[in-house]
């Protein structure tokens, strides 16, 4: 699928890019690309649990974005109806470094994401993240 696909007035591109600004700015509550009837389908380390509707589902974003970060790395893949997002988010939390790595499968319709399906390896602190860095120097 080409990402300039327009869904509604908006890309699918611009849809998503709104999405990851919000991430990035830790203001997903203002986000305003979540359908009414959104589904979060959410894999956490040993968890899986699902949300529905833009509020439910704007709540618990804005809980694991709540604080502004950037993205180390980030990739963005068209599939169809959506794309395919992986990255690692940089926050800082209470002063102390943060990072988490994700996947989200996104999913639109009439211009507004209506899935997210998600997998998170975690939220790393600061000692975790020195703690990796020192057993990959192995």
């Amino acid at each position: 699928m080409d990402t300039t696909e327009t869904t509604g007035e908006e890309t699918t591109e611009e849809v998503i890019g709104r999405f990851l600004a919000s991430i990035e700015a830790g203001g997903m509550s203002e986000t305003g690309v979540l359908s009414d009837d959104v589904v979060l389908d959410a894999t956490v380390p040993n968890w899986r649990f699902t949300v529905r509707g833009a509020d439910g589902v704007g709540a618990e974003l804005a809980r694991w974005y709540a604080d502004p970060g950037s993205f180390e790395d980030l990739t963005r893949t068209p599939v169809p109806g959506g794309e395919l997002v992986t990255f690692t988010l940089l926050w800082r939390e209470n002063g102390v470094p943060h990072a988490a790595h994700q996947a989200h499968v996104l999913s639109l319709s009439e211009g507004r994401i209506d899935r997210d399906q998600v997998w998170c390896g975690g939220r790393w602190s600061a000692s975790l993240l020195a703690e990796m860095a020192e057993a990959g120097r192995g």
